[in-house]
């Protein structure tokens, strides 16, 4: 039975309470009608637990705004939630992408290419791939009751296709249930083409403040930390604590190892301990993303605390960001042959209370001890 309001109750006991469930959870589907974001598909759903979210069928399927009692999890770019019409993936040295980006509590990367723009033998490509910036088809949305759960699903296929090159698509499932205070999203990437196609897949999860403020920190499963650069190499120790913005800074890119106790699903957090604007007694909030390691063994930290930028980005992912042609020449890069498909699962969700994070923390510092020892014991 789903809890809200901080009681329990059956399915007849809530609908004698309601004249439709859409008074306590609902899916909202609408377009946007001014500025750049004009025709934009949305559907915004509502669970009654104090979560709501923004899906994007008109860009990818990605989900946009995201708040929790009041309190924004994602953070939100300038550019808005801007129409595919816009998209020059090419223009300014291949960053023609970074006027697009909106941010948003997820902004899939692929699915040919993620990463920094480059070439990759005679092919040019931008950064961070199309699959953003292509608008959904076969969109569907369903509320419906399952004994005493009630579950909303919206789900969408995203096309990234030309020809002469390749064709693969993605099909994405978010659920989430009436009283919840997470979502899912299972993805299938296909590859729907007659030739062997690159896939490269990254989740860029963009947290923001209230969250992401100077008493905030990153808890991680964290073996290692490798810096992109050597911009990220001035302040390594510190990867996992925030700051306040800061004008001037620099953006700071981390490769995380993530102990996996063997093979077991991996959480990774960004937590506040003190949020006065939380609406919780104890003043905290965090926002947490699971993820599969076998099918995301990549995890990398975007730390960008500069002031109107002022974000971190949690990405698990099956590639690094360096760029298409560093995946090959690695060794690393995905291909998928025709008709072979890909599946990626990931949990998003916000945690609320001191023993949640408390347990997390526990659970991260055992997963760490625990693949310690196995490198001793090899």
């Amino acid at each position: 039975m789903p809890k809200i309001y901080g009681k329990r109750y059956s399915r007849a006991e809530l609908m004698a309470r309601v004249g439709d469930v859409s008074q306590i959870a609902r899916i909202k589907p609408y377009r946007l009608i001014e500025g750049a974001e004009e025709g934009v598909m949305a559907i915004d759903v509502t669970t009654g637990s104090g979560l709501t979210f923004t899906i994007l069928p008109g860009r990818g399927m990605d989900i946009s705004a995201a708040s929790y009692c009041g309190c924004a999890l994602a953070w939100r770019s300038s550019t808005t939630d801007r129409h595919p019409a816009f998209f020059d993936h090419e223009g300014e040295n291949g960053r023609g992408w970074l006027r697009s980006f909106a941010g948003g509590l997820v902004t899939t990367c692929g699915l040919s290419y993620a990463g920094a723009a480059g070439n990759d033998g005679d092919q040019s490509y931008g950064l961070h791939g199309r699959i953003s910036n292509l608008p959904a088809y076969s969109v569907a949305w369903e509320g419906h009751w399952d004994g005493d759960e009630y579950n909303l699903t919206i789900s969408g296929k995203v096309r990234e296709t030309t020809v002469f090159g390749e064709n693969l698509e993605l099909h994405r499932k978010i659920t989430t249930q009436l009283g919840s205070t997470c979502l899912t999203i299972n993805d299938t990437v296909e590859n729907l083409g007659h030739h062997p196609a690159e896939h490269m897949m990254l989740y860029h999860i963009n947290i923001g403040f209230p969250v992401v403020d100077e008493t905030a920190r990153l808890i991680s499963p964290t073996l290692s930390v490798t810096c992109r650069d050597e911009e990220a190499q001035n302040g390594q120790e510190k990867y996992a604590q925030l700051q306040a913005p800061e004008t001037g800074y620099r953006e700071k890119v981390y490769f995380h190892e993530l102990a996996n106790n063997n093979g077991q699903r991996v959480t990774n957090a960004i937590v506040n301990s003190s949020i006065a604007a939380s609406t919780t007694p104890e003043k905290t909030l965090g926002v947490y993303c699971t993820h599969d390691p076998v099918q995301l063994p990549r995890f990398i930290e975007w730390k960008m605390m500069a002031s109107g930028t002022y974000v971190v980005g949690m990405e698990p992912a099956n590639c690094l960001v360096m760029g298409r042609d560093q995946e090959r020449k690695a060794g690393t890069l995905q291909i998928l042959a025709p008709g072979e498909s890909r599946k990626y699962d990931l949990e998003i969700g916000v945690l609320t209370t001191p023993a949640e994070i408390e347990e997390l923390e526990i659970a991260s510092r055992n997963a760490i001890a625990n693949a310690k020892l196995q490198q001793v014991g090899t």
